[in-house]
């Protein structure tokens, strides 16, 4: 850690509790914190329900990036299949996710899909969710974690941020998806630079989180789906665009 890194965490240590009192005003109070599968909890929540004899799980994205990965060893009494891009530490196949079915034989299926910090990395997400419908269990659950608000990172191939809504939209009933928990955690604290346009320099801006996160359980097969024949509504939960403010 350099210097300054140092002296900046040492003041927000020593000034925390006043911090804590003005970060709160940067919340949303319409975004859903998660509680089961926060940034913090999702992995031990999915090695205690699929860390069983029986149960095949399937990570995409499963390449050590950042850190060595402690799921096979955490799934050790299931089956557990590592799909990447690239070749590398924990990985048994590689491929490309908008043809993931292509490389498992036909009807073969999973109890888990999961996958963490990846979907921003995807070109067609949309295509993806298609694939891990048709490798998915009914019965069988899907979590899935990326990036709300984050740093520009591996470009060119760093393509979306997703809400916890965007997720629940590609996870929706119409594609056989019931959703368990869709939400957000780890918010940040922003503003606008002094090199924005001048009438936004040095703006506070709210409602950011890193990270989003959904948790679902597939209930039934969809055949055919295409997501050009969907009813808009049918993906939206019931919900519409703001009304305009008298």
């Amino acid at each position: 850690m350099g210097i300054k890194a140092f002296i900046f965490r040492q003041f927000f240590t020593v000034f925390s509790p006043i911090i804590r009192f003005f970060d709160k005003h940067y919340l949303s109070k319409d975004v859903y914190l998660t509680k089961i599968v926060s940034h913090q909890k999702w992995q031990k929540y999915l090695y205690e329900i699929g860390n069983k004899p029986g149960m095949k799980i399937l990570e995409i994205g499963s390449r050590e990036v950042t850190g060595k990965s402690a799921a096979r060893e955490n799934f050790s009494n299931a089956t557990y299949v590592c799909f990447d891009y690239y070749p590398g530490n924990n990985v048994d196949i590689v491929g490309d996710a908008h043809h993931l079915s292509k490389y498992f034989a036909v009807g073969e299926k999973f109890d888990i899909i999961y996958s963490s910090a990846v979907f921003e990395h995807f070109a067609m997400p949309w295509i993806v969710v298609k694939e891990i419908a048709k490798l998915l269990k009914v019965g069988g659950f899907v979590f899935i974690e990326t990036h709300f608000s984050f740093s520009s990172h591996e470009r060119p191939w760093h393509f979306f941020q997703f809400s916890d809504m965007a997720l629940k939209v590609l996870f929706s009933p119409a594609l056989g998806f019931h959703c368990i928990e869709a939400g957000m955690s780890n918010p940040i604290i922003g503003r606008f630079s002094s090199l924005a346009d001048k009438y936004l320099r040095n703006r506070p801006v709210t409602g950011l989180y890193c990270h989003s996160e959904y948790l679902g359980e597939k209930t039934k097969e969809v055949e055919d789906f295409e997501w050009d024949k969907i009813d808009l509504f049918e993906i939206v939960g019931g919900t519409k665009y703001p009304e305009p403010k008298k």
